[in-house]
């Protein structure tokens, strides 16, 4: 079924169960053992500048990017490598023009950025719902795809084995975060970064050695292989059957640029850097090392169908997930060494780590917004030991419902849930974050309007895309009720989210900004300079 060797099969399961194995005892061994909220938020902020920005790096790269952009760039050529630039960028932006603020301003969760000067009950818990609402698409993603993985690399196909399989590491990666804190998942995402980095690029540098380090030439053939000609390599590929390709594709770009760094489960590694110099040099670790992947990336992709040609791509899945696999597996050629079959067994394992790690992240940010915003700043003020216990039943509360919706959506084009959450992240998360840290006259009315009004213009714009019904990779292929013809929905959302939060201040009146910039003009020096720390 998948044309690996039974080796190499017997190879990576022997992998997943020691990976599994060794992941759990870092998290028990590292994880709080006090009723301590700074040890379980931030692990005390103890991780070096390093090691924290190679955390950061790991959380960035969820298995979408790693799967599903190579993908993209396998099928589509330049459209892919453009998506994969622009994942580079948005951390790029985050490095420049929030990291600092954010650490400055937050303590645990992206509640506390925005009610630093903004204190209520009501923006924590918008902002918590706002946080799950962008991460559970992207959990589900990551869960619902596990099954499928383990299937093309086991080679099994029972349904029931896909939804074990989903359960069973759902479960893990609940116990990650409810065992590991912040600490426990870093030391994860360091070892799954290392992995995924070092194992792409020995795979990046044989597939560069069978076309004898000659860049044009791989492109070349890889233009042949994909049956699209030279339009392989220019832009609009991946949008031609739309109305507006090149809108459409600029739309796509913009999205991930503004959305995808400033989801929650990345800018909570912000508050774990003990000062602003230190958030710096963890982020001049974290971007080069999302920049080397997106060079492994691309070269991947491109070998893959170079050497082995799209149909045969788009035999095994239809939206190239598993492309970056197939090239892995291709570069060795037919008659395959011990030492190769342990080399892509090194591969199958990264890729298994970052389905463990990515969604034991998300979990993690989604359960302390859930105890730290929500519960721990109700009506009645709660102990350490009671927010922390809450802490570790919230990643419950999140991580099993999730895993009961992956099992319904696992034979579901999954598409639109990674659209949908970088959207959120672009429409809602972002405008609040950049009103929210530089705008003195920003008001809880501006702010609330942001959240909700950019996330609900998401959701609505959303159900109308063509990810959703009227083609062939939609959630729902055999149903047409398209009526906003684009790929995301960051055309309209992202401006009516910055619309929203500019209306809403200027609707709370000139009073009532007053006062907004008189609380904020206290804590600026805090927030644009750590001059005080919190």
């Amino acid at each position: 079924m998948t044309g690996f060797s039974s080796s190499a099969q017997a190879m990576s399961l022997v992998a997943f169960t020691v990976v599994a194995t060794i992941t759990l005892l870092l998290c028990v061994m590292t994880g709080p053992d006090r009723d301590d909220l700074d040890e379980f938020y931030t692990g005390y902020s103890s991780l070096s500048p390093m090691r924290n920005g190679l955390a950061i790096a790991g959380d960035y790269i969820s298995v979408a990017t790693v799967l599903g952009t190579g993908g993209v760039i396998a099928l589509f050529g330049y459209d892919g490598v453009v998506l994969a630039l622009s994942t580079a960028l948005s951390l790029m932006l985050l490095m420049f023009l929030l990291a600092e603020p954010l650490r400055n301003a937050g303590r645990f969760t992206m509640g506390d950025v925005l009610a630093r000067r903004m204190p209520g009950r009501s923006v924590r818990i918008t902002a918590c719902v706002v946080t799950l609402a962008a991460l559970m698409p992207m959990m589900l993603v990551q869960l619902a795809g596990t099954g499928d993985l383990l299937a093309f690399l086991l080679g099994f196909s029972s349904d029931a084995l896909k939804t074990g399989c989903i359960i069973g590491l759902g479960t893990l990666m609940i116990s990650y975060a409810a065992i590991g804190g912040m600490k426990g998942t870093a030391l994860i995402q360091i070892l799954k970064i290392v992995m995924l980095l070092g194992s792409g690029t020995v795979i990046s540098v044989l597939i560069l050695h069978r076309f004898d380090w000659d860049l044009g030439g791989l492109f070349s053939t890889a233009a042949e292989s994909s049956g699209a000609g030279s339009a392989f390599l220019n832009s609009g590929l991946q949008f031609a059957g739309g109305p507006s390709p090149k809108l459409d594709m600029i739309t796509s770009q913009l999205t991930v640029v503004l959305g995808a760094a400033v989801l929650p489960h990345i800018t909570m590694r912000m508050y774990t850097a003990r000062s602003a110099r230190e958030v710096r040099r963890s982020m001049s670790w974290a971007v080069p090392a999302v920049a080397l992947f997106v060079l492994i990336i691309t070269v991947v992709g491109f070998g893959t169908v170079a050497m082995i040609g799209r149909e045969a791509i788009t035999a095994v899945d239809p939206q190239g997930n598993t492309a970056y696999l197939l090239g892995s597996r291709a570069v060795f050629g037919t008659d395959v060494s011990t030492g190769e079959t342990l080399l892509f067994t090194t591969v199958t394992a990264a890729i298994f780590l970052t389905v463990l790690a990515s969604v034991a992240g998300m979990i993690l940010a989604c359960a302390n917004s859930l105890a730290h915003d929500v519960f721990a700043h109700g009506r009645k003020q709660l102990s350490p030991r009671r927010e922390m216990t809450l802490a570790r039943l919230s990643a419950a509360a999140v991580g099993v419902p999730t895993i009961l919706l992956a099992t319904l959506v696992q034979h579901r084009s999954l598409q639109p849930l990674v659209t949908l959450s970088f959207c959120l992240g672009a429409s809602a998360i972002a405008p609040a974050l950049v009103y929210g840290l530089f705008w003195r006259r920003y008001t809880r009315a501006g702010l609330l309007c942001t959240l909700i009004g950019g996330s609900l213009s998401t959701f609505i714009l959303m159900s109308g895309t063509n990810l959703v019904s009227g083609s062939p990779i939609s959630a729902f292929p055999d149903h047409d009720f398209t009526w906003f013809p684009f790929t995301t929905t960051g055309l309209l959302s992202i401006p009516l989210g910055f619309a929203f939060g500019w209306l809403g201040t200027v609707a709370s009146g000139r009073r009532q900004a007053e006062e907004q910039r008189k609380q904020y003009e206290a804590v600026e020096g805090l927030i644009l300079a750590g001059v005080v720390r919190r």
